[in-house]
């Protein structure tokens, strides 16, 4: 039992050895040259694909050249939209609540509620953006196979209708698949995730650029972020990356990886690995916060179920919001948005109780704020 213990003892000091060199490399100043394994290209391909799949960009409803079967777009810079969720301290949708009892500010400013509907059954325009990546895939085969059950589980879950596309990145952003209805599409590109290339996790890059891609798309639409939550190398930081993310208004929603490693190497884990994985974390929780999303943080594959169905009835249960912004200037300023419950009656905070008449305690998930666009001189 001794020799069995030191076994374990070393394999996972070994471990985190392996590890902490991959992440070093990729913090460190020499992290380009130290990248020795390249994807595999096709033969005599250019440089840059001229037939790369990409996120649709911002088509409106009268563009003519607007390929079928797309999500649509709108470019009314006038008008703002809010999916707002009502969560009891459960976590559970709270249903059936009336336009009236729901108060936006803007700026501290109440703002005339102009659009609200509650159509659960909308089609959803979800991306997925996976971390695919040899800085801990390559030594460990449990972040892999953890990352293909959560995306696997997940798409699961989507209705025929809904419009998804694939975007892994290590280095780079790369989309996989565009937004389509068509699931062996999807299962096409999730066989793509084999061989991870890079040791890099440029987080905030996939993320600004997916979300900034999907900023004017219609409807009810998500990232769901499969990741570690950790950057090490992004040409953005982390402040531009949160105002990227802000501007563009795209929902976020996280599921993150390797906590039960955590949890089993925590005794043994450098002090900075340790930091980095603190900082992973808040990162996750910043950017689902301020989007009016969520993050999760399984620890055991059997929350996963769970984790799907809060995701799935947290974007399809939730009540849309539009309004006319009181302030009409053209300053590209940010404006914060605070949605609240009141009783239309006396404007006070509203009052819900379960079915004994107990008070419920409940808490609102919506964006945090936009920013207003700039007048062209």
């Amino acid at each position: 039992m001794k020799y069995l213990k030191a076994i374990l003892v070393l394999g996972v000091v070994l471990l985190l050895a392996g590890v902490t060199f991959r992440f070093a490399a990729a913090q460190g100043p020499g992290s380009q040259q130290s990248e020795t394994v390249a994807k595999p290209k096709k033969k005599d391909a250019p440089a840059e694909a001229t037939d790369q799949p990409k996120i649709p960009s911002k088509f409106s409803k009268k563009d003519k050249d607007v390929p079928e079967g797309l999500p649509t777009f709108s470019s009314d810079v006038n008008t703002v939209q809010l999916e707002v969720a009502v969560l009891d301290n459960r976590g559970h949708f709270i249903p059936n609540i009336p336009r009236g009892n729901f108060r936006v500010l803007e700026d501290n400013v109440p703002q005339q509620v102009s659009g609200f509907s509650t159509n659960a059954d909308a089609p959803m325009t979800i991306a997925m953006v996976i971390e695919f990546n040899a800085a801990f895939q390559q030594y460990w085969s449990e972040g892999w196979y953890q990352t293909l059950v959560a995306s696997y589980g997940f798409i699961e879950t989507l209705k025929p209708e809904d419009y998804v596309a694939i975007v892994a990145y290590d280095m780079r952003p790369e989309i996989l698949t565009d937004f389509t209805t068509d699931r062996g599409k999807i299962q096409e590109a999730m066989q793509r995730l084999r061989i991870p290339g890079f040791s890099e996790s440029n987080m905030y890059d996939a993320l600004v650029d997916t979300a900034q891609r999907m900023s004017n798309i219609e409807g009810r639409k998500a990232i769901l972020l499969i990741a570690t939550g950790r950057d090490t190398f992004s040409k953005l930081t982390f402040d531009k990356a949160r105002k990227g993310i802000q501007e563009a208004g795209v929902p976020i929603y996280a599921i993150s990886l390797l906590q039960a490693f955590r949890i089993v190497a925590d005794a043994y884990m450098p002090d900075t690995m340790r930091m980095d994985f603190l900082q992973a974390d808040n990162q996750l929780n910043t950017f689902t916060r301020e989007t009016g999303g969520q993050a999760f943080f399984p620890r055991f594959y059997g929350e996963f179920p769970n984790i799907f169905r809060d995701i799935g009835a947290a974007l399809r249960n939730q009540y849309s919001l539009a309004y006319s912004p009181s302030n009409q200037v053209k300053d590209g300023k940010f404006r914060k948005i605070k949605v609240e419950l009141v009783n239309p009656e006396n404007g006070e905070q509203l009052r819900i109780v379960d079915e004994k008449h107990k008070p419920i305690k409940y808490s609102i998930v919506a964006k945090q704020g936009y920013t207003a666009p700039r007048a062209v001189e």
